[in-house]
């Protein structure tokens, strides 16, 4: 794991010493990404840098990797979990690789396969590559997009694992880019290749990018398609089991001290269930987070799995006195906004969690692949409301509109007013609708057009055609929500503490084996995640195998009320979210609103909090507004 950054100076003008000044620069913001090692190094008009988190390998991992023989300079931010076989594989090619480190293989690879080589790794990572022979820069992120990567193009090209570090050697001449910064308060997030700053692009999961001076070309390397196995084929827990210890062993074959991250739920569970059994006498760790408020706080459960379990648990307190300099400090360090709620928690047990292990195993990504949220129940049962008389629904929603808000943690009356809201749109509009930060009415009276507040594409860059409606609402998720949303939370939170986190199930086989089941076995009647419950239950009881889906949530409409009002007022007020297009007098409106119980707006007025957060960290950087975006010449190139 690592933290990752390069350019080249197509023309060759620049001299190595001013690139390498710039690129230590960019170190310097990515430093506590990694502590293990820092290193630069220039060949020809390109000049890379890494700073490391020794994971494996530990005594020989140094990066940037050179392969003076042939021109190859590659710098990697992950871990590539099959680097034994693939050394195997390359030693019969007539390329041994001496070193232990896993990324060691990336330059042979290169050299016997060119791009097609990311097509062979297994992991979480993403990648820098210069090929002086092809005057090629080409960057890669993993399948799942786990691991993070901008980048910037024209005269020259720029790379980083996070954003703050393009910003510290000032190539955002073009500066924020307004439109998009407004279309993240519809989701909370910005999918690839979206930034928010101007010439800024996201390098997208399963993506290789290939630059050579000012064109772009990109090619979907991989993607989650659905092929569900024949309607009759029942899906076997034996193979499975073999194929999820296998992620599990291959995510925990480290040099470091490793541990786990428990909410007390079945797919954290799972995890360490089946960790323990593949290491049963390792001293495995485990990690919770704890909330004073009773319907937020699951670490009871946690508890009660890490005993079954034989794990030692540490529970982490979040109080609302933290979030403040938290969400601050998280923002400065990664240079962009996030509008997940648990951003600031996970940061917190991130940092209790660095004090033990490098390494967490996390249980991100079950509910994408196995189906696993509630929105996924509520497509299914959307068609049949749909079929009832319209005077009954409008009875409905007037009814379900009146319940008073509540403090509670995903309620019923929560859920009901989200269904009833969808009503009459198709099935990804509506799950959009559903899974938005904030309405379309929310977004109009704050004066953001909704035509301004771009929504995702659920089939981008020409992929495949629309499957079942569960499949097609599960890529949507995958590609991102948790590609953009989760994982970059899951990222930037715990590498702001030097610890890497690994899903087992966003392995390759395990997403592969998910797209194969039927929709009976994700899901079942009201039951959820059905086919990977049964399997679950070979490890653990059924008191934590069927407990009612709650995820990681934070009590903030109380504490928007009350210990963080005046905080909140300070941000919502401003004058830099009105720079950005946002209606001041609205956002003010909406905190009052919700001090008073007319409505429950903690998420739109998280989100504007982060954003204006952001737009401060932004101006302190010298960053200016812009309204539209520029971008280099782009070239899609063949799947």
């Amino acid at each position: 794991m690592c933290g990752i950054c390069g350019t080249i100076d197509w023309d060759g003008r620049g001299e190595p010493p001013a690139r390498e000044a710039n690129v230590s620069a960019m170190l310097e913001r990515l430093g506590h990404r990694g502590p293990d090692g820092w290193g630069v190094a220039s060949r020809g008009p390109a000049t890379f840098g890494a700073v490391r988190l020794a994971i494996r390998g530990l005594g020989d991992g140094q990066q940037p990797i050179v392969e003076d023989a042939n021109g190859i300079v590659v710098v990697c931010n992950g871990e590539i979990d099959n680097h034994r076989e693939l050394k195997r594989w390359l030693a019969s090619r007539g390329r041994p690789v001496a070193a232990e480190t896993d990324v060691a293989v990336l330059p042979g690879l290169f050299l016997e396969l060119g791009s097609a080589f990311v097509e062979r790794l297994s992991g979480a990572f993403s990648i820098g590559l210069w090929s002086a022979r092809d005057r090629l820069l080409l960057l890669a992120r993993d399948r799942a997009g786990e691991r993070p990567l901008h980048f910037h193009a024209s005269e020259e090209a720029w790379f980083a694992s996070e954003i703050s570090a393009l910003v510290a050697v000032g190539h955002l001449r073009a500066g924020v880019n307004t439109k998009t910064v407004r279309g993240y308060l519809a989701a909370g997030f910005f999918p690839a290749p979206l930034s928010p700053f101007e010439g800024v692009r996201k390098v997208g999961p399963g993506e290789i990018i290939e630059i050579r001076g000012q064109s772009v070309s990109t090619r979907r390397y991989w993607r989650w398609t659905s092929a569900p196995a024949p309607a009759k084929a029942a899906a076997n827990p034996g193979e499975f089991d073999a194929v999820f210890r296998e992620a599990v062993r291959s995510q925990s074959d480290v040099d470091v001290p490793y541990g786990v991250y428990m909410s007390g739920g079945v797919d954290s569970s799972l995890v360490a269930a089946v960790l323990r059994k593949l290491r049963p006498d390792y001293a495995l760790h485990s990690y919770t987070l704890r909330f004073f408020e009773p319907s937020y706080d699951e670490s009871g459960y946690a508890e009660f799995a890490a005993k079954l379990l034989g794990l030692e648990l540490h529970r982490v307190d979040v109080t609302p006195e933290v979030v403040p300099a938290t969400l601050a400090e998280l923002i400065a360090s990664s240079g962009e906004p996030l509008a997940d709620p648990a951003w600031v928690p996970t940061a917190l047990l991130s940092r209790r969690a660095a004090q033990d292990v490098k390494i967490a195993l996390v249980g991100e990504g079950a509910d994408e692949l196995f189906g696993g949220y509630p929105t996924y129940l509520g497509a299914g049962l959307a068609d049949r409301y749909a079929r009832l008389p319209a005077f009954v629904r409008s009875l409905v929603r007037r009814g379900v509109e009146r319940w008073p808000a509540t403090d509670k943690k995903v309620t019923l009356s929560f859920l009901l007013k989200r269904f009833v809201r969808g009503d009459g749109l198709a099935a990804v509009p509506r799950h959009l609708l559903w899974t938005s930060v904030i309405s379309p009415e929310l977004l109009g009276r704050l004066g953001v057009a909704t035509a301004e507040s771009w929504r995702l594409d659920p089939v981008p860059h020409g992929g495949p055609p629309p499957g079942d409606m569960l499949s097609d609402l599960q890529r949507v998720d995958l590609e991102n929500s948790l590609a953009e949303g989760l994982l970059t939370k899951a990222d930037r939170a715990s590498m702001e503490f030097a610890i890497e986190l690994r899903a087992p199930y966003l392995d390759v086989s395990v997403m592969e084996f998910a797209a194969r089941l039927a929709a009976r076995d994700r899901i079942r009647g009201f039951t959820t995640k059905a086919f990977l419950k049964q399997y679950a239950s070979r490890y653990l009881p059924s008191s934590i195998v069927n407990r009612r889906k709650r995820g990681l949530s934070v009590p903030l409409a109380r504490w928007l009320r009350e210990p963080l009002h005046d905080w909140a007022r300070s941000r919502l007020s401003s004058a830099l979210l009105g720079e950005a297009g946002v209606r001041n007098e609205a956002a003010m409106e909406m905190l009052e609103e919700h001090r008073s119980r007319k409505a429950d707006h903690s998420r739109p007025l998280w989100a504007l909090i982060v954003l204006s957060e952001w737009l401060q960290w932004a101006a302190q950087q010298n960053v200016v507004f812009s309204a539209s975006q520029a971008a280099p010449t782009t070239a899609r190139m063949a799947s």
